[in-house]
């Protein structure tokens, strides 16, 4: 029998030989944790749709903070829970807020991560939607003065990182432009440049309190039917001063971020979202799959579609696996 002189397995035989030839690497530092901050001391409270993570009070982040760098996570995103709700969501641009709270305490707890602020108002609002209301609509350009408000808080309050992802038309150059003036012009922007109308929001929104009222945000985030919009929206938003892009949800949209990555060689950055997690999870749970396989799996494919970080809900408990597989 005549064979092949080309033999493809000979390189899968054993592990050091597919390590030795693997395409796409993945390493903590590319990884950065969603926090969920409130107000409170000791306050650790559980998120029932997101197995292992919890609202936490300020001094709580700081000690999970701590545990992320320590397994070499290169960052984390927080999201705030206000004392108080209000129309014009005030406590996202007051300087004494949960966030800027939580940014100062981590500065000084784990300089050696990045910290990310996400910049939007819904979990601010008594309405839930992402900027003000005129009506039942949203108003875009009112709520631009505030979205830069709150960035150049974050930013004071010692953010390294801004992530608008309110998802409102000219956000990014309003950001810019008081960041700059603000004399904070070092200040990395990360645009949640395709966000998309999704399902899989579900389970965040039960964590950062944060679902609409009334209606939906469909009229303002994409509509998952469009990846030519995604470009034009990135473009936009690189042409407004963003430094980083981002495409949100990440496994559904896996098409998305490598157009994006080979039509701009940007940073490209992509959310692993609270849905994505929670199925694995559930899916874990019940014995229907490895869901730590599942997980790093999801993760490279992300990485191997074009994103170069990647925001996700298993960094603290991937990170170590990865550090294990990398020696």
């Amino acid at each position: 029998m005549s064979f092949p002189a080309n033999r493809p397995r000979r390189l899968r035989r054993t592990e050091a030989l597919r390590r030795l030839v693997r395409e796409t690497t993945l390493l903590p530092s590319q990884l950065v944790a969603p926090l969920f901050v409130c107000p409170g001391t000791g306050v650790r409270r559980a998120i029932g749709s997101m197995p292992g993570h919890a609202q936490l009070s300020v001094d709580e982040a700081v000690r999970e903070a701590g545990a992320l760098a320590k397994a070499g996570v290169g960052g984390v995103i927080l999201f705030g829970l206000p004392e108080k709700k209000d129309p014009e969501g005030r406590e996202a641009y007051d300087p004494e807020g949960i966030v800027p709270r939580a940014l100062r305490a981590l500065m000084k707890a784990t300089p050696e991560l990045l910290l990310w602020a996400d910049v939007c108002l819904c979990e601010y609002t008594d309405h839930g939607h992402c900027g003000l209301l005129r009506g039942n609509e949203v108003d875009n350009d009112r709520t631009l003065p505030l979205l830069a408000r709150a960035a150049v808080v974050y930013a004071e309050a010692g953010a390294d990182i801004v992530a608008p992802s309110d998802m409102m038309d000219g956000r990014v150059g309003a950001i810019r432009g008081a960041l700059d003036e603000a004399g904070r012009a070092d200040t990395v922007i990360v645009s949640y440049a395709a966000k998309y109308a999704s399902a899989f929001y579900g389970p965040f929104r039960e964590a950062a309190e944060s679902a609409p009222q009334f209606g939906d945000r469909r009229g303002y985030q994409m509509d998952p039917a469009n990846g030519d919009e995604a470009l034009r929206e990135v473009a936009l938003d690189l042409e407004e001063g963003a430094d980083i892009v981002m495409v949100k949800p990440a496994l559904p949209y896996l098409d998305v971020i490598r157009r994006v990555k080979d039509r701009f060689g940007v940073p490209v950055a992509a959310y692993n979202v609270s849905g994505e997690f929670a199925m694995i999870k559930a899916a874990g749970k019940l014995g229907w799959m490895d869901a730590e396989r599942a997980a790093l799996e999801s993760l490279i494919g992300i990485r191997r579609a074009g994103a170069d970080v990647i925001l996700t809900y298993f960094a603290g408990e991937i990170a170590p696996r990865l550090a294990e597989l990398a020696r």
